[in-house]
């Protein structure tokens, strides 16, 4: 089986406990931080600011995976690749048509960015399916969007098998990542699927099993 990654989702993690949150899971061996921002047009309530960012961003040295969970997508973007991220995934959910995401997409990507497309759990994945060929990352949400601690969704697996189908067949490297109500039941389930990276938050923090924890999640 395909090497699979963790990305310590920090919505769990409460502001004041950043550093030694992420201290733990670096020594665990994760290269993803996630990072969600939200705002009040798309999601009904925010998260992280670019200020959470800039203090995040010098208390580790692995990829800084945010994912904008935000209305206008692009002027987000162009904030968070100068304060240092890594990977920037915007939600298909968030533009109103094809033309506009594609154009969104690329225009990330010029910033100097690896750059991804997320959906929601009620958006087929077929919608998102023609932006594999341009994106380093696609992202199946597993819950719905917007709050940590949520059950998981299993009509996700079928969207990360038919991503994974699509990859393979088109001879693609872009990565599956999945987020919400990752466990030690519903992990191995989307590594089956073919997913790369698993997003995890309320299963790892606050734990004193964490090594445990991301054991199983990882093999």
């Amino acid at each position: 089986m395909k090497q699979v990654y963790v990305a310590p989702s920090l919505l769990a993690v409460n502001k004041n406990n950043f550093k030694s949150a992420i201290d733990q899971v670096i020594q665990l061996g994760v290269k993803y931080i996630h990072f969600d921002v939200m705002d009040e047009e798309f999601i009904g309530h925010t998260s992280f600011s670019f200020e959470d960012f800039k203090k995040v961003k010098p208390m580790h040295q692995v990829n800084n995976d945010v994912h904008l969970m935000v209305a206008k997508p692009y002027e987000y973007a162009k904030e968070y690749a100068k304060l240092g991220a890594d990977i920037i995934t915007i939600h298909y959910e968030a533009l109103k048509d094809d033309s506009l995401r594609f154009d969104c997409l690329n225009a990330i990507k010029k910033l100097g960015v690896k750059v991804g497309i997320s959906i929601k759990p009620k958006t087929p994945v077929e919608k998102v399916l023609p932006f594999l060929h341009i994106v380093d990352l696609v992202l199946v949400m597993s819950v719905e969007p917007g709050l940590g601690g949520q059950s998981f969704i299993p009509e996700a697996l079928d969207k990360i098998r038919k991503c994974h189908e699509y990859i393979e067949l088109n001879k693609l490297k872009t990565l599956i990542e999945v987020d919400g109500g990752i466990n030690e039941t519903t992990g191995p389930l989307c590594r089956e699927a073919g997913v790369d990276v698993l997003v995890a938050g309320s299963y790892l923090f606050n734990h004193e099993d964490i090594k445990e924890r991301y054991q199983k999640l990882v093999k």
